[in-house]
């Protein structure tokens, strides 16, 4: 259960350098049940900062030495901040600067002289934005501990299941005539369902990759995902191509997320492709500083519908696996988020009566 308003004393940060304002502020804020604490510069603040977080900063836009917007990029910077609403305090010739505050990372801000009954209204809005922020992050890390032990034991015992299933598959000679095609069915449908939560946590893991963007050879990424599904691809008789230049091409992306990126979009064209077809990876550097690569298939494309959903989370679209592989709807919209994170774009192109092109451009290393 999640504390209420009169459970708890959130602390406001004030950073002003007038004493006059920052009196008149704590007098009237700490009045209404808040805790304050006050710096006369951006210097001071920061000493306070790494002290005690605070629940919302109030930061004057003009002070000497460090001005609020100064102060406001360096709070946003540091991970351990760059969350906390700031209400910038103005006076009413400093709209240019508002403006610069406003898009640095600022969420409002109030006009000198103060109206109180303005100044706390807007201080309770953003207190208010900032514990339902915090109970919906705490609600959905719950959600997703829960849902993983939940999948992750649902596993553990279809994999249970799926063993004795395929001991007595073994022993079908000696089984029952009308139990036999039982036997096989329960084979079947723990193989699919294994298979399922497997891609499912997979792809919740890859949901929770913290992006840390650095060069990448693109190259050298791609030959390692081909090695990997050559063995996939030669068991459905897909044949896997490989179109590279011979020297390195380098990505800014984050590595982790590139091989989840790759995994998911070579994984899709094999598991979609028809025996005999091919498909087929490319990559090159494109211009304007962009790397791009491609994953290319002879399957049955996608149709206007699919395009229109397929980046949605579970969205299932109108093509079936070949091999009757499971699949979870998630991955292309794990991948559309992954790319965006790392400043990509993923566009996709069907032909007309099959076959399908996944391009992905990514900024060039520096």
């Amino acid at each position: 259960m999640f504390p209420s308003q009169t459970d708890v004393r959130e602390t406001i940060l004030i950073i002003d350098d007038h004493e006059q304002n920052l009196q008149i502020l704590s007098t009237l804020l700490s009045a209404f049940g808040h805790d304050i604490i006050a710096a006369t510069s951006g210097r001071q603040a920061f000493e306070l900062l790494a002290t005690r977080t605070p629940d919302l900063i109030l930061l004057d836009v003009l002070m000497p030495e460090m001005n609020g917007i100064e102060v406001c990029r360096k709070i946003k910077e540091d991970v351990r901040w760059k969350d906390l609403p700031i209400i910038f305090l103005s006076a009413a010739d400093d709209k240019n600067l508002i403006v610069e505050g406003l898009e640095c990372g600022g969420v409002d801000y109030v006009t000198k002289p103060f109206n109180k009954a303005e100044l706390l209204t807007r201080v309770r809005t953003h207190l208010a934005l900032r514990r339902a922020s915090k109970e919906l992050r705490h609600l959905a890390e719950d959600k997703d501990e829960l849902l993983g032990m939940l999948t992750h034991d649902l596993g553990n015992h279809l994999a249970g299941i799926h063993m004795n299933s395929i001991v007595l598959e073994r022993q079908l000679d000696a089984i029952p005539v009308p139990c036999k095609p039982l036997i096989v069915n329960i084979v079947r449908s723990t193989e699919l369902m294994t298979a399922f939560v497997q891609e499912f946590l997979a792809n919740q893991s890859a949901e929770r990759i913290r992006i840390k963007v650095g060069s990448v050879d693109l190259r050298a990424a791609l030959e390692k995902v081909a090695e990997r599904y050559a063995v996939v691809a030669g068991a459905k008789k897909i044949t896997l191509a490989v179109e590279l230049p011979e020297h390195p091409i380098y990505a800014s992306a984050d590595e982790e997320a590139l091989a989840r990126v790759l995994d998911n979009l070579l994984s899709n064209a094999i598991k979609f492709s028809p025996a005999g077809s091919g498909v087929t990876l490319a990559a090159g550097a494109g211009p304007l500083e962009s790397t791009h690569f491609s994953v290319r298939d002879e399957g049955p494309g996608f149709t206007v519908e699919d395009q229109e959903k397929m980046f949605r989370r579970y969205g299932r679209l109108s093509a079936r696996p070949t091999a009757g592989e499971h699949s979870t709807g998630l991955g292309l919209s794990i991948v559309k988020r992954l790319i965006e994170s790392m400043n990509g774009r993923i566009t996709v192109k069907s032909g007309e009566r099959a076959g399908a092109c996944i391009t992905v451009r990514l900024p060039a290393a520096g």
